[in-house]
């Protein structure tokens, strides 16, 4: 499982398409908002935790079309499905390495693009601790929406029509507690709830991306 993390992890460094991408189209997100609502602050700031959340959100859906279906085009899904490490541990490995050139940049990028909306200084470090506890479940959902699809042709956008409906609770429980965060309230139901989505699509999605996988290598 290391070596497919860090084999992964290489292959994103040299495409650009982990941290560089994602990141540009998570910035032209926040940039772009100013525009269409306004610059003023009190119209900003109320939207802020949402409007960050749904970038971070759709930016993690750009890299995910890549997850297998490099590794289908090449032949190296085959022997990885007869490599001793079993398909949930590959599915794993893959789910982390697009969490560590996807998602937690964004997470760490997130609380500086929140001074363009405005967002309330409180709610900066809940910004990125919501990030931080949800953007693994988007990885781990888009795995598995990836293993869906590496069988299909131009599967992008099936992979982001199945994957998005998924999303729903981790966008509702992030961007709540950054907003309470935000607004000095008790974040603590919130924050146990995307944890345990988290937790859940830790435990779950591993063995439902490997099923998936053994499906269409058939």
């Amino acid at each position: 499982m290391i070596r497919i993390l860090a084999r992964d992890l290489r292959l994103a460094v040299r495409a650009g398409g982990g941290f560089g991408l994602s990141l540009a189209f998570f910035l032209i997100v926040v940039v772009l908002v100013p525009f269409a609502i306004g610059p003023e602050t009190a119209r900003l700031s109320p939207i802020a935790p949402g409007v960050l959340w749904i970038g971070a959100l759709l930016a993690c859906l750009l890299s995910l079309d890549r997850v297998f279906a490099l590794d289908r085009e090449d032949g190296a899904l085959d022997l990885l499905a007869t490599a001793p490490v079993p398909l949930e541990g590959v599915a794993l490995a893959k789910a982390a390495a697009h969490w560590l050139t996807t998602g937690l940049p964004l997470s760490l990028a997130a609380p500086f693009l929140a001074v363009l909306l405005g967002l309330p200084w409180p709610g900066h470090p809940w910004l990125c601790v919501s990030l931080l506890v949800g953007t693994p479940a988007l990885s781990l959902i888009g795995t598995f929406g990836a293993g869906l699809t590496v069988g299909l042709k131009r599967g992008g956008l099936l992979l982001s029509l199945l994957v998005l409906p998924l999303y729903v609770p981790t966008l509702i429980f992030g961007a709540d507690v950054a907003r309470r965060g935000a607004e000095g309230l008790d974040l603590g139901a919130p924050l146990s709830l995307l944890g345990a989505v988290t937790a859940g699509c830790v435990a779950l999605l591993p063995f439902a991306t490997a099923a998936a996988l053994r499906v269409n290598l058939r």
